[in-house]
């Protein structure tokens, strides 16, 4: 038996090992996330996988890089027990944000910008007047706490989808919510819905930080998955 300290050493070489081999096997390189950023989305991940007390949550991750342009594919839904890339594509970031690559962020109602952070997603979808919608929940204060009230949704939008892109250089823009192309919303939501985690990830100068980026945290967490007992 480790003594405490080195357990924890243990326990954190063994999850950025465990995020590296993933990242490599997802083939998230070629497809343009950079490591940082994925790396970041796993260790919140498990911090929020380690604190929650739900049952049955879908072990399935977000990853939006609102780092990159629009005309890109920087939307990814992965499920980190499979392996694999579930979904990736476009997605919408709020209007107030910039045009082609979002530089401001805001949580305050009435922006129109999107909010970066951690968000978990809610039990169920629901129709609303964009159809199949779902409601998240922000879990960064000053970042994103005021999602639910600003009512920022993930749904779908004509505006997201390469002939928009064409006709004017880069996606059309939401009022915050990150939308997605109409023919994936289904399916997205529906793989996302009850709990999961969604990251939404931007600039170094938005000067971003988050209780769910704690290394210790994430990597006990992931210990009790793959070293139960």
């Amino acid at each position: 038996m480790l003594p405490p300290a080195a357990q924890q050493v243990f326990f954190q070489t063994a999850f950025e090992r465990q995020a590296v081999e993933l990242y490599a096997k997802l083939g998230l390189g070629a497809a343009g996330l950079p490591l940082g950023v994925f790396r970041e989305g796993l260790v919140g991940y498990y911090n929020l996988r380690g604190a929650s007390k739900r049952p049955g949550t879908p072990p399935v991750l977000t990853l939006i890089d609102f780092s990159k342009s629009s005309q890109q594919k920087r939307l990814w839904v992965i499920n980190v027990e499979k392996a694999k890339v579930l979904f990736h594509t476009l997605v919408a970031h709020g209007k107030a944000s910039g045009a082609d690559v979002p530089l401001a962020f805001s949580n305050r109602g009435g922006s129109e910008m999107s909010s970066l952070g951690f968000y978990r997603t809610a039990p169920t979808t629901y129709n609303g007047k964009h159809g199949l919608s779902l409601k998240i929940m922000g879990l960064d204060p000053g970042f994103n706490t005021n999602a639910e009230n600003r009512a920022v949704v993930v749904h779908g939008a004509e505006y997201v989808c390469e002939d928009f892109v064409k006709s004017h250089g880069r996606l059309g823009r939401s009022q915050g919510c990150p939308a997605l192309p109409v023919a994936e919303t289904a399916a997205i939501v529906r793989a996302i819905k009850g709990g999961s985690v969604l990251y939404l990830h931007g600039p170094a100068r938005a000067g971003y930080r988050s209780q769910w980026l704690n290394l210790a945290g994430a990597a006990a967490a992931f210990a009790n998955t793959r070293f139960p007992g």
